[in-house]
């Protein structure tokens, strides 16, 4: 019997050393899985990098693409789109007017009662998702699925929004798209960005198909005005704030447009407005320059998109894209470094997977043992049971990708203040700028957006600092529209 005791013993002596060893395996291949995946890190923070001087560089080489794109049509890689918008509201828009917000893989179709002075008396609007095949489908398919929306929400208007007998219901069209317009009722598509891809559209007027879709859906509708977000944004900042000159969006894509002297327009051909000045559509997401910090996972991003080659500035600094980017490194990380454990999480293979709200609530997790960071893995990437330090380490993989596109967007925006000579003080006359900013990245992602602004102040010094001014602009782009087809209304 002794005999077998000790026997025993000694095989629980060897199991627990055993199981010890395990353990120290163990704990030496996670030292090694992060000291990698920090090597990965270390890389990305460095070909990520936004110092001060490589900002100005970026806004240098905006300001100069934008002479570029003002001088000729084809002349920059900044459309520089005329707006024919010459004349923002003045506040004594009155009446009832609808507008529809394109931007993305959400629509917006509003209503407003216009006072004058006394504002925005009542609205009432609704939001609707594009499903996905029809992003990609037909013309007829997209803009038939959006005039049935429209004339659901025209059906359920109000007693207090009715219009006088035999007026006809007028609408504003925020179409968040490159488009060439010919006129501010007209306009024809250049390219397609955010996820969509609908060749035959390409080059077609789209007040025209979605008109023709009205008529198909039975819904009496004119459309007054075609705007682009941006210009239907500083059109709703400039009805809040007289000093609004710049607007900019930053959600599911990104754009800015600005009010541009018309003498400042060599491309302009028509006579000069009255106010001596012109909204221009900068479609600042085409922007690209040797001085923007690419990586790999930008690269690989761009090559297998919809639009290769294109978007180039949009893709490092917009909703769509900041979670895809994170997802490509984590995925590197994964492969390299088993961030996740021997195998490549099969979820964290799928494009587009981790979308940016996610990327934005690991980002602000402040709990001690980053538990949202914990859920997240697992909800949406099946990566169960991560240690503290993998969480970390995603945490701040999402703050190098975030930290990078806010400040470049304060680059861009430097870029512009340099062009209208906005970003120097020259006299004690200095005039206040308002940027009016929309957009869910800008509105929802707060790390993101507080950088952008910190940048900026950064870029121009404390002393113009203070006559800067970032307002967040809601619903901008809607409500812009809907006072840009005021202020064109066929009864004018």
């Amino acid at each position: 019997m002794g005999k077998v005791t000790v026997a025993v013993a000694v095989i629980g002596g060897a199991a627990v050393c055993a199981a010890a060893a395990l353990v120290v395996r163990h704990r030496m291949q996670i030292s090694k899985q992060c000291v990698k995946s920090a090597d990965i890190l270390k890389e990305l923070e460095e070909k990520c990098a936004t110092p001060t001087s490589k900002l100005r560089q970026i806004a240098d080489a905006m300001t100069v693409e934008m002479h570029a794109g003002l001088a000729s049509e084809g002349g920059s890689k900044l459309k520089m789109l005329i707006s024919y918008v010459d004349n923002l509201p003045t506040g004594d828009e009155e009446g009832v007017y609808y507008a529809l917000d394109l931007g993305g893989t959400n629509f917006r179709v509003l209503r407003v009662q216009l006072a004058g002075k006394s504002g925005i008396e009542f609205q009432e609007f609704a939001e609707v998702s594009i499903p996905p095949q029809l992003m990609v489908g037909t013309s007829e398919a997209l803009f038939d699925y959006i005039a049935a929306e429209l004339a659901k929400f025209v059906a359920d208007e109000s007693e207090k929004f009715r219009l006088p007998a035999g007026r006809q219901r007028e609408l504003g069209f925020t179409f968040s798209f490159p488009v060439l317009q010919l006129s501010i009722d007209s306009g024809t598509l250049i390219r397609w960005t955010k996820g969509f891809s609908i060749g035959e559209m390409v080059g077609k007027d789209v007040v025209a198909e979605l008109t023709k879709a009205m008529e198909r859906q039975g819904v009496d509708l004119r459309v007054s005005a075609l705007v682009n977000d941006t210009v239907g944004t500083l059109a709703g900042g400039r009805y809040d704030n007289k000093d609004v000159f710049i607007a900019v969006i930053l959600g599911t894509g990104s754009n800015a447009a600005y009010v541009e002297r018309a003498q400042a327009i060599p491309k302009w051909h028509g006579p000069h407005p009255k106010s001596g000045e012109m909204v221009i559509n900068m479609e600042w997401g085409n922007f690209r320059s040797s001085h923007l910090p690419l990586t790999e996972y930008d690269n690989t991003l761009d090559a297998e998109s919809l639009n290769p080659g294109e978007q180039i500035f949009e893709k490092m600094i917009s909703g769509m894209y900041l979670g895809e980017l994170v997802r490509r490194v984590l995925c590197r990380m994964a492969d390299e470094a088993a961030l996740f454990g021997d195998t490549v999480p099969p979820k964290l293979k799928t494009q587009f997977i981790l979308r940016t709200p996610e990327m934005s609530a690991m980002h602000h997790d402040t709990s001690s043992d980053l538990k949202l960071v914990g859920n997240i893995l697992q909800d949406v990437l099946e990566i169960p049971n991560t240690t503290l330090s993998t969480r970390k380490i995603v945490v701040e993989v999402c703050n190098v990708i975030a930290t990078r596109g806010a400040r470049l967007a304060a680059a861009g925006i430097l870029g512009i203040l340099k062009k209208t000579g906005r970003d120097t003080i020259k006299d004690s006359e200095v005039p206040k700028t308002v940027i009016a900013m929309d957009g869910g990245l800008y509105e929802h992602y707060k790390e993101y957006r507080h950088c952008v602004k910190n940048t900026l102040n950064e870029l121009v010094g404390d002393e113009l600092a203070k006559h800067i001014k970032l307002i967040h602009s809601e619903d901008g782009s809607g409500i812009g529209a809907a006072l840009l087809a005021a202020s064109h209304s066929q009864y004018i």
